[in-house]
């Protein structure tokens, strides 16, 4: 046990040696001797003081002063919504222009003509603020021979040329871009535009970065009648795919390289491809498809696969075999397919079954085709098409338009129809959301991300029913977010026993991030 003094010591032991230092006064450490024994500061030290903190507030001095001067740049302020008008105004008009709109506010940021007829428009998002002219372009192609380039940022030409595509032939969607071959060493991807004339299908190259012709047209060999689609198989070789009767043709970018230039290419064929390519007629890769309606590349664990729309089945094939992994038999797709998630980080695909009255959304899981969720939920023929924003817990929110009140059009009139845009989240699986009811022809309609991590909109394109008339084109953009408190809560069966006004919170405080 110890006693009292060395428990006091052990306690507070700074106490107990100023104890023994004033016991002791005589035997001072020796350190302690030199600090009484420290000269004072001398004037230099004490100048070089008040030097350094005359210099340090005169700089922050400075700084504030400045701050107020010279006033920060003007920074276009963000509206919830907005509506550009165009009157009088029509989509086969003989000359098109093209018009870049901020989002943040609706002002036109540039607006010019481009060409006559228009074929065909691919327009490349810039990724970065300091991405290149070349890589951040409108491409247009005219069905009269046009073809120009238009900076992103300013809508100055870049390059324009004629194209060698004359005006009987059937330019195929859509632009396709293919990795910089033309030797320029920029980096900037080159372009691929595929024509039919009669039952051919011929090709032509031609420079991202000038817009020349590189070598000329070259045929593909096959007679292809649908949208075409460019795929890299497993070995890293590019084949463009195009429906044909009731299969699926393919042609290696490699082939049509020294085809239409004469010259060996540094592009890869797939010997596996080829094998199946050289065994078939008219380079048929997939026979007794039926109609093949859409055809996208999925992304897969290995590599790209094949989503596969015909009109009696839709199939996810393996992206190098073509061997079907699912498929899903007796369905009437009504449009293009769109991905999302429904579970976290796990790709999902929404398809839209039926011929728009007794239409049903389907979210399919992607790995093994069984049906995550489904909801009947009429349109109208022609209606706007789904999308999907992902959000921060690595789902996705849902867009979906439909009838108003989910009723026939047997009991309508149709000009009186209103579209309804529905939102949907996979967190509450028995809700919808009526977020808007537009009685306008609606033309085109995506939802974005305009700002990361908060600011989701959709973007609405409406015009006159018939592309032949003048009328009304407007577009508008609405924040998602500033819809929701005002939105109708559509309960689909038994499910959440939150009140709706507790639903609407939950789809308030979403936040959305970027697939990049």
């Amino acid at each position: 046990m110890m006693d009292n003094k060395d428990l006091e010591a052990e306690i507070h032991p700074l106490k107990n040696e100023d104890k023994k230092s004033q016991e002791n006064p005589g035997n001072l450490p020796r350190n302690e001797d030199n600090l009484k024994s420290k000269p004072v500061p001398s004037r230099l030290s004490r100048c070089r003081t008040v030097a350094f903190f005359l210099s340090l507030f005169t700089c922050l001095f400075v700084v504030f002063v400045l701050s107020f001067i010279i006033p920060c740049p003007d920074r276009p302020s963000s509206q919830g919504t907005w509506k550009l008008d165009y009157n009088n105004a029509g989509f086969s008009t003989p000359c098109a222009f093209v018009v870049a709109v901020s989002g943040a506010n609706g002002s036109v940021l540039w607006e010019r003509p481009v060409a006559q007829d228009v074929a065909l428009v691919k327009c490349a998002m810039p990724q970065t603020l300091d991405s290149d002219e070349v890589s951040s372009a409108c491409i247009v192609v005219g069905r009269a021979g046009s073809f120009v380039a238009v900076s992103f940022f300013t809508g100055e030409t870049l390059w324009s040329h004629p194209s060698s595509f004359s005006g009987n032939v059937s330019i195929l969607s859509p632009l396709l871009q293919v990795p910089d071959i033309d030797g320029d060493g920029d980096g900037t991807p080159d372009l691929l535009i595929l024509a039919q004339e009669g039952q051919e299908v011929s090709g032509a190259l031609y420079s991202g970065s000038t817009g020349y012709q590189i070598g000329h047209r070259g045929s593909l060999g096959v007679d292809g009648d649908g949208v075409a689609l460019l795929h890299v198989t497993r070995t890293g070789a590019q084949y463009i795919l195009l429906p044909c009767a009731s299969a699926l043709c393919g042609f290696s970018v490699k082939s049509l390289y020294e085809r239409i230039t004469g010259r060996d290419g540094h592009f890869k064929e797939d010997p596996y491809w080829e094998n199946m390519l050289n065994h078939s007629v008219h380079r048929r890769l997939l026979h007794r498809l039926g109609a093949v309606r859409y055809l996208m590349n999925i992304p897969g664990k290995a590599g790209q696969d094949l989503l596969l729309v015909t009109s009696e089945a839709c199939v996810l094939l393996d992206g190098q075999d073509l061997e079907p992994r699912w498929t899903l038999g007796e369905v009437q797709v009504l449009r293009k397919p769109i991905l999302g998630h429904y579970k976290p980080d796990t790709l999902a695909v929404v398809i839209e079954n039926g011929t728009s009255i007794d239409r049903q959304i389907l979210l399919l899981d992607l790995s093994t085709g069984s049906i995550l969720w489904s909801q009947p939920l009429p349109s109208l023929p022609g209606g706007p098409p789904s999308t999907s924003l992902m959000t921060a817990d690595h789902r996705s929110a849902f867009f979906f338009w439909g009838l108003h009140d989910l009723v026939s059009t047997n009991e309508m009139d149709p000009p009186d129809v209103q579209h309804s845009l529905y939102m949907f989240h996979p967190t509450l699986p028995g809700i919808l959301l009526e977020l808007a009811n537009v009685s306008a022809n609606i033309v085109a309609f995506d939802a974005v991300l305009l700002e990361p991590s908060r600011h989701a909109a959709y973007v609405l394109l409406t015009g006159p029913a018939s592309s032949d008339v003048p009328g009304l084109v407007s577009v508008t953009k609405h924040k998602v977010q500033d819809l929701v408190p005002g939105s109708r809560v559509i309960h689909l069966g038994e499910g959440s026993s939150d009140s709706d006004q507790a639903i609407r919170d939950r789809f308030s405080r979403l936040r959305y991030r970027s697939e990049m």
